[in-house]
Parts: C-alpha cells; sequence; structure tokens
C-alpha cells in the first residue's frame, strides 16, 4: 500500500467492548474523513467541549495507557492500539466516536481494529502526505531505561529490548523497519503482565476489565493463557506496538531510527516533547511526488513546509 496520499477507511467500523482499566463497556464509531482532517477523538457521550486531540503535548497520562486531554478535562485513555493500527494501514484522517472515556481493549492488540478496519476497505485521495523527517539525534533516560531517535535516510526503524528477571519475558529484543517489514506479528501481540503485579495494579484502580481474554498473563515460569503466546517475541512486539501507536501522537508518520530499551508509554511521550521542543530537531516535509516507492524517500522529492 502506498504511503504517499493520505487516506481514510471507505465507510464507518464500529467496535464494542469492555475497557482494560476501568471495566466499562464501550462503543467506538471509526468514521471516515476528509484529508488534512486528520485523526480525531469526540466524546458523544458528553454535550459539549468533547473533542480529544491525539496529539503528544495533550498526553496527560502514561501509567500503564496512553490517555490524551483536551483543555475542558475531557479524556480518552488507553488510545494506544487503536493509533497504532490506523499508523500501520496509513490512515491519516478519521474521526473516531466513543461513548465513554476509554478505548475498549477488544483481544489485548490491534488485530481486530486492523480487520475490521481492512473488511471495510481504505479510500485513498489525491492529497499529499506530510511526515516528519528527524534532523538530529534526540535522547532521553530514566535510570536504566532510554530513548533515543537519529535521523534516518530511508525508514522508520524500532529497536526495542526488554528485560524482565521473570524466565518466561527474560532479555527479548527486536528490531523493525516499519515501512517495509511484515508486521502481522507486532499488530497482533498482546498486552501483558505478570501474575504477581495484578494485585497491585487492581488496588490502583486499573485492569478492572483485565482478563486472559484481552492480556497475556505470566505466572512464574508458566504463560496461563491456555493458547499460549501468537510468538516468540510477543512481549518485546507489543512494546513496539505501542511505541508505533504513541509516535502516532506526533501527528504524521516519522522517518527515524529509534532504538529504546525498557521503555513504555512514558519514555516515548517524553522524547516526541523534547523533540518538539526545539525546531532545529526535526522538519515537516511534504511529499510531492505520487508514484514514488515509499522506500527511496529522499530529500530531492519533499518541499519542507515547517
Amino acid at each position: 500500500m502506498s504511503y504517499l496520499t493520505q487516506k481514510t477507511i471507505k465507510k464507518n467500523v464500529t467496535f464494542s467492548g469492555v475497557a482494560l482499566h476501568s471495566g466499562l463497556n464501550v462503543n467506538l464509531n471509526i468514521k471516515p474523513a476528509d484529508p488534512n482532517f486528520g485523526i480525531v477523538f469526540k466524546r458523544i457521550d458528553l454535550k459539549k467541549n468533547n473533542l480529544v486531540y491525539p496529539n503528544f503535548a495533550n498526553v496527560s497520562n502514561t501509567s500503564l495507557n496512553t490517555t490524551i486531554e483536551n483543555e475542558f478535562g475531557v479524556s480518552v485513555s488507553t488510545i494506544e492500539h487503536l493509533m497504532g493500527a490506523l499508523f500501520g494501514l496509513g490512515i491519516d484522517n478519521a474521526l473516531i466516536e466513543i461513548d465513554n472515556e476509554e478505548v475498549p481493549i477488544l483481544d489485548g492488540s490491534a488485530k481486530v481494529f486492523i480487520e475490521k478496519m481492512l473488511q471495510v476497505g481504505i479510500d485513498v485521495s489525491e492529497a499529499p502526505i506530510k511526515i516528519i523527517k528527524i534532523n538530529k539525534e534526540v535522547k532521553f533516560s530514566d535510570g536504566d531505561r532510554f530513548i533515543s531517535i537519529k535521523p534516518s535516510t530511508l525508514s522508520l526503524d524500532i529497536d526495542f529490548e526488554l528485560k524482565y528477571k521473570n524466565k518466561i519475558i527474560g532479555n527479548q529484543r527486536n528490531k523493525v523497519k516499519v515501512y517495509d517489514d511484515d508486521l502481522t506479528d507486532i499488530y497482533n501481540s498482546r498486552t501483558y503482565c505478570l501474575f504477581e503485579d495484578i494485585e497491585l495494579i487492581k488496588k490502583n484502580g486499573l485492569a478492572k476489565g483485565g482478563s486472559l481474554d484481552n492480556a497475556v498473563v505470566v505466572k512464574d515460569d508458566e504463560v496461563l493463557n491456555k493458547e499460549g503466546l501468537r510468538n516468540n517475541k510477543e512481549f518485546v512486539n507489543h512494546k513496539i506496538l505501542d511505541c508505533i501507536g504513541d509516535l502516532y501522537t506526533s501527528g504524521y508518520r516519522i522517518v527515524a531510527s529509534i532504538k529504546c530499551s525498557q521503555g513504555g508509554h512514558y519514555l516515548t511521550n517524553k522524547l516526541l516533547r523534547k523533540i518538539f521542543e526545539n525546531k532545529d530537531n526535526f522538519s515537516i516535509l511534504e511529499i510531492k511526488e505520487k508514484n514514488l516507492p515509499h522506500t527511496l524517500i529522499n530529500r530531492n522529492l519533499l518541499r519542507e513546509i515547517a
């Protein structure tokens, strides 16, 4: 699929299910939108001030999910899997109507979002896309955890590693080229937790809707889900999914190389804030050609717009 012109879905697609953290039942409806509309959430359970934009500057919470909030205190949480699905399908424009404060978790991955959007089809416009090109290396660290981003001429590369004492998760690492590789395993990988952490998570008022239907649970040297893992790097692959979804709060697709160790929503958001606080760190570019393979993006075929 070409990434060079803006896309939306061909018709409405609806999702219903439990919210992971609130435990409430939620209905979500993704609607087609015109070019340059962007991705916008609308809380239809509220009468006014109900539009929330998934921008890194609007992220109000990164504890076990990504939550966005508008200036009136209206929020939408756990957006990362849906945002990852939109990124992966090249969806630039969509109105997302939701009747509660949290996106349904579905199976804990982006799989169902992607399958249902592909069923209704993708509408390709003539409007050119914009991309963010990273010009300088930017880093953020928090103790042993770190994330960095540096220029890349062709693609978005994500090199991610996990370090767990648990034998099942252990040290996992994967590197993907987001625009070139088959990312099926990434989008199918589910959220996960350690069994011993569940009590504390629930004490903090989270994971009220969590179950083995929507999360991988690891206890000592055993995966409690009867079906086991979907792929042998499901844990780190899910973190890459989260990272892709959180990167889309930049507003556009990014051309860069990212390296992350033991990261998550917090580190990715901090990195984005650091990138955009200095205009020397990035350029926003508009594609001028329509038939150029996306792997051959180069400066001569771009027009700098910001």
